[in-house]
């Protein structure tokens, strides 16, 4: 089966035959999926009335357990963005009640960032649903090439990873 990047990649080698383009057979398509995956997961969070940036940060308190709070700091480190958009990102999804600000207890002058109930039902219905469509798009690969998959993009990914430790 014949797909965009193969018609990219004989357009190159016919082009420029001195250029190695075989790191394109595997990036241009995990960029090419990058974008599918981007555009069903803003389809998957609009149904529940979240952009993809308020997710994140509803996910990262989510995943943080009971009582679902973070300080703004972690928070940036879950989200990797700058602190002034973190804090307009916290603003607005207060806003909405899906979070609030609260006293840290541990330090007078600091805030945590804790989900609401509200915001609780949100992430998790997007969770759900977005799980839900990513399953379809994998289902017509088996359990074991998905595990060989997901272990190729563990080693992919790794470097990029560990640069931000």
């Amino acid at each position: 089966m014949r797909d965009e990047v193969d018609r990219l990649i004989e357009a190159w080698r016919r082009e420029r035959p001195d250029l190695d383009v075989a790191p394109m057979e595997v990036l241009s398509r995990v960029t090419r999926l990058a974008r599918h995956l981007d555009r069903a997961r803003r389809q998957a969070f609009e149904t529940h009335g979240l952009e993809s940036w308020e997710f994140d940060v509803l996910a990262a308190l989510r995943r943080a357990g009971m009582p679902y709070r973070l300080s703004p700091g972690r928070l940036l480190k879950e989200t990797l963005v700058t602190s002034g958009t973190m804090t307009n990102r916290v603003d607005r999804l207060a806003a909405r009640g899906l979070v609030e600000r609260l006293p840290d207890p541990a330090d007078r002058r600091g805030v945590l960032v804790q989900l609401t109930d509200a915001g609780r039902d949100a992430v998790d219905a997007a969770m759900a649903d977005l799980l839900a469509h990513e399953r379809n798009l994998l289902g017509a690969i088996s359990e074991r090439d998905q595990a060989r998959i997901a272990g190729l993009l563990r080693e992919l990914v790794g470097p990029f990873d560990q640069e931000k430790h």
